[in-house]
């Protein structure tokens, strides 16, 4: 059928493994903006009354390129990529669940509705959200031990084994690596505003269209994330603080929920403090974003090829089995005689 899309031919494995292939490249391309961006976001404002921080908390970044000089210049170049395995693994794990239960939630709605049509605004924001809450129930531990990596210094770092046994070996025990979950929770808003404004501005600029060229799913890619960033920095943030070591003016004291880090940071920093990290935050997820939808397109349109491939080789195989059925059936048939 002329008109069939992507998402019909290609099933949920194969959307999964497309939008985790491309997550991963993209996350692979501009992740000392991640170390960056997260280093900014836990550090707070000195106050002359706390105790004097040590290690990496005795450092404060004035700018990106601060940061990404600074980290270069104290850990060397490998200090940019510490916690890259983790992290990959992490974006690999929850964009390949995301994308399948997207995949498969949004399939299950339109197969109820009695007249076929694309799913409105809200709607694709709330099966965003629900595949988002189902990934991230089973990736948060990754998480949590890759922001634990990103903010040790060179001396401290340890493995993603090692640190993960860090953060069950704290106060918080095996729920340590479950840290941030309900922030993670709320946060599944993120990627529902991404997808679902991806989807309804690729309605609107590029109406009727299946596949779209590597420029236009880039374009709508970056427009996307950068609306769902700004929505929800202060969570973002938030977030990172509860998965991170306390800050030395809390003397070890974890924090126990996103609003208890969102009242120490407007406390100690004011308003403006919630949206700290959001230059390099914005400039990763519209380089990541834009390049995770190009190159999940072009994964999709792969499989929707090797698929067509596979199907037409299945069906000249079952050609050639009839075929050679009906030969052998031919010959063994009696000769009758008038």
């Amino acid at each position: 059928m002329a008109g069939q899309s992507k998402e019909a031919v290609v099933p949920s494995w194969g959307l999964a493994i497309a939008g985790a292939s491309g997550a991963v490249l993209a996350n692979a391309m501009v992740y000392p903006l991640d170390i960056v961006k997260t280093r900014l976001q836990v550090q707070v404002k000195r106050n002359p009354k706390d105790a004097v921080p040590t290690g990496v908390d005795a450092i404060h970044y004035n700018s990106t390129w601060d940061a990404l000089t600074r980290i270069a210049a104290d850990d060397g170049i490998a200090g940019l990529y510490a916690g890259l395995n983790g992290a990959l693994l992490g974006v690999a794990c929850t964009n390949f669940a995301y994308f399948y239960w997207y995949s498969i939630v949004r399939t299950l709605y339109t197969s109820t509705q009695k007249v076929p049509k694309k799913p409105g605004t809200v709607v694709e924001l709330s099966l965003g959200a629900a595949a988002g809450a189902l990934a991230q129930l089973f990736t948060i531990p990754i998480a949590v031990v890759t922001t634990r990596q990103q903010t040790q210094n060179k001396s401290e770092r340890k493995g993603l084994v090692g640190t993960g046994r860090d953060v069950v070996n704290s106060e918080d025990g095996w729920t340590g690596l479950w840290r941030g979950m309900k922030a993670s929770l709320v946060l599944v808003v993120n990627p529902a505003i991404t997808y679902g404004a991806y989807q309804r501005l690729k309605d609107i600029m590029f109406p009727g269209k299946t596949s779209l060229r590597p420029w236009e799913a880039f374009i709508l890619g970056a427009m996307s994330k950068s609306l769902a960033t700004v929505v929800t920095q202060p969570l973002i943030v938030a977030k990172v603080g509860l998965q991170s070591k306390p800050p030395p003016a809390r003397n070890g004291k974890p924090f126990k929920s996103f609003g208890e880090v969102m009242q120490f940071i407007v406390q100690n920093e004011g308003l403006l403090g919630l949206f700290k990290g959001i230059a390099p935050q914005i400039t990763k997820g519209l380089i990541v974003q834009g390049l995770l939808m190009m190159t999940k397109e072009r994964m999709e349109l792969l499989f929707v090829l090797l698929f067509r491939y596979l199907r037409k080789l299945r069906s000249d195989q079952l050609q050639k089995t009839a075929a050679l059925a009906a030969s052998h059936a031919k010959r063994a048939m009696p000769v009758i005689v008038k």
